[in-house]
């Protein structure tokens, strides 16, 4: 029996050389179905210049992505620092429990307004960049779980609202 030993198995030649050749035509075949994809990890193409890094189809998908990391923690969410910022002035007689400005949520304890009877506590969301008030969510809370009145929250909406305003015309954007 012709072949080499290894270990107390034999090989023989022509099997080792059937498994490389094997292992090469597969390596082979995976470069060149990568190489189709257009020149992202090969180059090729003839595309020059900015076009080079977008796709013709913003919808076109490759293998690539499957393996790409498409959250970037460095990347901010986009909340209004007006509506942030007049949220934190109007409720500052609230104890922050927690901010999130990634999220855009505030979360107050209970506070007893100046001049008022009742504590509340808030939770304030920030959802859009534009000053606008759907871009304000408000939830007030009565201590013991009491109801609001929808009047009541209206108020304190509309206060934050209007300092958002009186915020940005003082930092001269308009």
């Amino acid at each position: 029996m012709s072949g080499k030993t290894f270990g107390h198995h034999q090989y023989k030649d022509s099997a080792m050389i059937r498994f490389a050749l094997r292992a090469t035509a597969t390596l082979a075949m995976t470069l060149s179905l990568a190489a189709c994809g257009g020149g992202g990890l090969f180059g090729g193409g003839d595309r020059s210049g900015p076009q080079a890094l977008q796709r013709e189809d913003p919808g076109e998908t490759t293998i690539w992505d499957v393996f790409g990391n498409r959250s970037n923690a460095n990347t901010a969410v986009a909340v209004n620092k007006y509506l942030w910022n007049a949220s934190l002035d109007v409720l500052n007689f609230l104890p922050i429990q927690s901010v999130d400005p990634f999220t855009g949520v505030i979360v107050t304890g209970y506070g007893t307004p100046p001049g008022g009877g009742r504590s509340y506590r808030a939770t304030i969301q920030v959802t859009d960049p534009a000053l606008d008030a759907r871009s304000l969510k408000l939830s007030l809370q009565g201590a013991g779980g009491a109801a609001i009145a929808p009047g009541t929250v209206r108020a304190v909406e509309d206060a934050i609202l209007t300092r958002a305003r009186q915020l940005r015309v003082a930092d001269g954007r308009l």
